[in-house]
């Protein structure tokens, strides 16, 4: 026989620690690159009003 107790849980707890934290590791990085995602929209959609008022600017001073 094993020395081990016919009801020992101790490899099932590992492996449902072991998954629970892939999984907190997992959603931890989609939350990270949603947010980059995010944060990269952003900067486009400021990006784009500058590059629109810049574009205003420039029609307007050269038409004066």
């Amino acid at each position: 026989m094993t020395d081990r107790d016919w009801n020992d849980d101790s490899d099932y707890r590992d492996a449902v620690r072991r998954g629970e934290r892939a999984e907190r590791a997992g959603w931890m990085a989609i939350a990270g690159a949603t947010g980059l995602i995010g944060l990269v929209l952003i900067v486009l959609a400021v990006v784009c009003v500058l590059a629109a008022i810049a574009g205003l600017y420039v029609v307007m001073a050269v038409n004066r």
